[in-house]
């Protein structure tokens, strides 16, 4: 089956002194039919990658295949096919809800109709509200809406539910899973992890322009060495605490990451580690402001593979 996309040798160099390299030969392949999430922090080259393969911006080097086509031969076909939902979608002040869905709708040869595209991201009540009225959350799901309006093939979001209110956002999960469960293919980037875990077959982690990290949820969360993790926070006013090096030689511990007063450990078996953990800060002397103990996340697997959060806020 052909893959839904296709990327080798993807750069992009913006001009300056020096050149930025957003993208450094990027390879993907994309499904066709499944739900795959791209994340990285603000500057990895995720974005940059989205809208080169939804053909806003021309790569510096390297291939592109959407659906089968490339954009240099087939821009048209390919446009008809797909539906994008951009991190800020600028739509005219001056036009309602169901006039702004029934004008994106005029662009495609089929689709659902303006009301059941608006009904699918809960904008019923708003239909024949302007859209300079809508709040920021609703504004996101009228750009989603208009992404839908020509039933794509291949639906591109790019953090479909930043600022959303938890009922929106779940609801837009909906969508997504409706959108997968009729075989059309959804590419997201998200800052949210319990979005690309719960949406998601795979996931692309992007750091520097390349991809670093690919797999399943589940296969990614597996290289972090432990399902488990153990966050111990000390007392900030006590400078009494093991050495993170003394954590690695504990039962079933099978990676320590130190940030501040915080440590984390990934375990293999926390009824065994957790213990050994309370044994060695007693040992030291050391105050604990707080221990938890949670299954590992992406985040989890974001920070080991980086060292940084997913979060961060790089130039």
């Amino acid at each position: 089956m052909t893959p839904a996309i296709r990327v080798r040798g993807l750069v992009k160099t913006y001009p300056g002194k020096p050149p930025v390299e957003a993208v450094r030969g990027l390879d993907l392949d994309v499904a066709a039919g499944e739900c795959f999430a791209l994340l990285g922090p603000n500057g990895a080259g995720k974005t940059t990658t989205l809208e080169i393969v939804e053909g806003l911006l021309d790569p510096t080097a390297g291939e592109v295949e959407v659906l089968g086509l490339r954009w240099n031969a087939d821009a048209a076909a390919i446009r008809r096919r797909i539906g994008i939902s951009l991190q800020e979608t600028r739509l005219s002040d001056k036009l309602t809800v169901r006039e702004t869905v029934t004008l994106f709708r005029s662009f495609y040869p089929s689709g659902p109709t303006p009301a059941e595209a608006i009904a699918a991201v809960g904008l019923e009540e708003k239909a024949r509200t302007y859209t300079d009225k809508l709040s920021g959350g609703q504004r996101q799901r009228l750009a989603v809406a208009t992404a839908l309006a020509g039933d794509p093939e291949l639906l591109f979001l790019d953090e479909p539910t930043t600022g959303l209110d938890p009922q929106s956002r779940r609801q837009l999960w909906d969508v997504i899973r409706s959108v997968k469960g009729r075989g059309r293919t959804v590419v997201l980037t998200t800052h949210y992890m319990d979005e690309a875990e719960r949406l998601c077959d795979r996931v692309a982690v992007v750091d520097h322009g390349k991809v670093i990290a690919l797999g399943t949820p589940a296969e990614l969360i597996a290289r972090v060495g432990g399902e488990h993790v153990i966050d111990l926070d000390f007392d900030p006013t006590s400078t009494a605490r093991p050495a993170p090096g003394e954590f690695e030689k504990l039962p079933t511990v099978t990676s320590v990451r130190s940030e501040g007063d915080r440590v984390t450990l990934t375990a293999a078996e926390p009824h065994r580690a957790l213990p050994a953990v309370l044994d060695l800060v007693r040992a030291a002397g050391a105050m604990v402001a707080g221990l938890t103990t949670r299954t590992a996340t992406l985040e989890d697997v974001f920070v080991t593979l980086t060292g940084r959060h997913l979060r961060d806020n790089e130039a």
